[in-house]
């Protein structure tokens, strides 16, 4: 089968689309024929050797964890999908490839609403905010404060944070403040003077603190909390512990991660979830897919589709 691997750490350079075994679905999976794959910060962090310490990678590797596209091989025990169901999920083998494997704990149906790319923008981005979230204990009538709110990861915790009732705080370049209007946040700009700006957006304080862009924030936010890490959670600061903040890193298939992508997949075809593809790939373009998400300021998603050339 198709898929990009790189056998060395370093630049976007070290992809290459290469033929490789086909991978076969274990007991519990599935195994699915790729029609978009997410491309995501978490990936150019860990092809550049960064997130050893949190996701240790044997090489060679293939990059990606969420996709959307068709089951066409089903493992042992498996009862829940059969060959030919559409679905999206998160990936176990990497998913910038033409076939993935996923547990089917952390699979959902794509609706008929979803377009491919629309259904491969969700998996990682519900699963993280969702997490996070519930790490912060974020709660009705609380304020949080999200830094880097734009992304897709950004964009989803908006949107859950405000549906459980909190005010949210986004920040973001000023070009990016109509949108998270839209998405129910109140938009902040980067930058010096950030910790005013907040307090002026949130005379009440700031409950809780969920850090996406991982640009050295944190001390600002410890300030915005009264002097203290408490309730306050990274996912992009690899100088977290210094500040005292947990850097949350997540990992295997939680309790009900399917059942949730299923909801959100469905509130997402009907309008009412927002994850905005921002540019779509080809498989051999991978590495500026990669390119272009390190260099930042995308808004919402990038997206590969394999079936493209």
């Amino acid at each position: 089968m198709e898929a990009i691997v790189y056998e060395e750490f370093g630049g976007p350079d070290v992809l290459r689309l290469d033929r490789v075994e086909d991978v076969h679905a274990g007991p519990g999976q599935i195994r699915v024929a790729v029609r978009a794959a997410g491309v995501n910060p978490v990936d150019y962090k860990i092809r550049n050797g960064w997130m050893e310490a949190a996701f240790p990678t044997p090489l060679p590797a293939t990059p990606g964890s969420e996709f959307s596209g068709v089951v066409d091989e089903t493992g042992e025990g498996v009862t829940e999908f059969a060959v030919g169901d559409e679905v999206l999920g998160r990936s176990t083998s990497g998913a910038y490839a033409q076939y993935a494997l996923a547990d089917v704990g952390a699979v959902a149906r794509k609706p008929e609403g979803l377009d491919w790319a629309e259904a491969a923008a969700l998996p990682l981005a519900t699963a993280t905010a969702t997490r996070v979230l519930d790490e912060l204990g974020v709660s009705a009538g609380e304020t949080l404060l999200v830094h880097g709110a734009s992304g897709a990861v950004g964009s989803a915790a908006v949107q859950l944070a405000a549906a459980r009732g909190a005010t949210v705080i986004g920040t973001a370049s000023p070009a990016n403040h109509d949108y998270l209007r839209v998405l129910g946040a109140v938009p902040v700009a980067y930058g010096p003077g950030l910790v005013d700006r907040v307090r002026d957006a949130a005379p009440q304080g700031v409950d809780a603190v969920f850090d996406v862009a991982g640009k050295g924030v944190l001390g600002e936010s410890v300030e915005l909390r009264g002097g203290t890490a408490d309730r306050i959670s990274t996912i992009a600061d690899p100088d977290a512990a210094r500040y005292g903040v947990p850097f949350s890193a997540g990992g295997g298939t939680s309790p009900g991660e399917g059942r949730r992508l299923a909801e959100y997949a469905e509130t997402a075809a009907a309008g009412g979830l927002r994850i905005p593809v921002e540019q779509t790939f080809t498989l051999a373009e991978a590495a500026r897919a990669q390119e272009t998400s390190e260099a930042g300021h995308v808004r919402g998603k990038l997206i590969l589709l394999p079936g493209e050339h």
